[in-house]
């Protein structure tokens, strides 16, 4: 019983994961194209995806717990060497990690775009005040010594 539902939950989240994995990769898309209806909508898409895997993988754990196992990949080998499915079992919860494990490295590579957008728009946004000075060279390539610093909008 406890075997089978463990089994359709690691199936269902091997789909679910598949489509938030799709979705982190049109985020990627629409972060650089700074489309940000589009960002938007994909928040909205990925939120139900990222509630249901947080709640099955809650399950998951409490199914385990439930059969004195721990909650983790040895208390899911344990209960595979006792079950006709075992392998099965191993292979839905192996293939499930991985694809969160490539979502996760996904949306790192989503947040390292995000910085750095947020550190152009902040260099853009200090050249603008007038609190940063660009980085001008002179004919010699050294860096160049400007005697007075003015916002652009000053200039």
């Amino acid at each position: 019983m406890h075997t089978t539902s463990l089994l359709e939950l690691f199936n269902d989240d091997i789909g679910t994961a598949k489509q938030l994995l799709e979705l982190i990769d049109s985020e990627f898309q629409a972060l650089s194209d700074r489309d940000l209806t589009r960002l938007q909508t994909i928040l909205a898409d990925k939120q139900p995806l990222l509630a249901l895997l947080d709640q099955h993988g809650k399950t998951r754990s409490q199914l385990l717990l439930d059969m004195q196992l721990t909650a983790d990949r040895s208390g899911l080998q344990t209960l595979a060497e006792r079950s006709s499915q075992g392998a099965e079992l191993l292979a839905s919860g192996d293939a499930l990690n991985a694809l969160l494990e490539s979502c996760q490295a996904a949306n790192l590579r989503n947040g390292r775009l995000i910085r750095s957008g947020q550190a152009s728009t902040n260099s853009m946004l200090g050249i603008l005040r007038g609190g940063e000075t660009p980085s001008l060279y002179d004919s010699r390539g050294s860096a160049a010594r400007i005697a007075q610093q003015r916002p652009l909008s000053q200039a």
